[in-house]
């Protein structure tokens, strides 16, 4: 599986982790940055991620800043994602299961490396049921087609 993963300065440190997490892990991971804890904007990577993941070049993608909340709510204007925010596994698990999720955001400032390895661990093994779940994704990707993301 191929994995965009980026982050600000908020959850730079936590993304490092993640990052060599997943390569040890033999997961194919490309980092969009933020690469070191100097101040920067989140909507920047929130955008090298979500159209990486929208294009089809990779599979999921990882977002992570101070909170997780302001990188996911810029993630989720780019058509054809859908950002989670999640800081329990039964959340990393259900977003998968019934919303297809398709960029995880986490909170550097918000959640410990074992429980952020934990959800990643959980969001990137679980499948989506489709079924009653796909009639709700079809009906998100309406949405955006109705009302444009710009």
């Amino acid at each position: 599986m191929k994995i965009a993963i980026g982050s600000d300065h908020g959850g730079y440190a936590l993304k490092e982790l993640i990052y060599q997490h997943l390569v040890d892990q033999e997961y194919e991971v490309t980092d969009f940055g933020t690469h070191d804890e100097e101040s920067c904007d989140y909507p920047v990577y929130a955008q090298k991620v979500a159209e990486a993941v929208a294009a089809g070049k990779y599979q999921r993608g990882i977002l992570l800043c101070g909170t997780g909340i302001g990188i996911s709510i810029a993630a989720n204007k780019v058509p054809g994602i859908r950002c989670a925010l999640v800081s329990d596994c039964y959340s990393a698990r259900s977003t998968r299961q019934h919303n297809d999720s398709n960029v995880l955001a986490l909170g550097g400032r918000v959640i410990g490396p074992e429980l952020a390895l934990e959800l990643v661990k959980v969001w990137l093994e679980t499948s989506f049921d489709g079924g009653r779940h796909q009639r709700r994704v079809d009906l998100i990707t309406q949405l955006e087609a109705t009302y444009g993301r710009q």
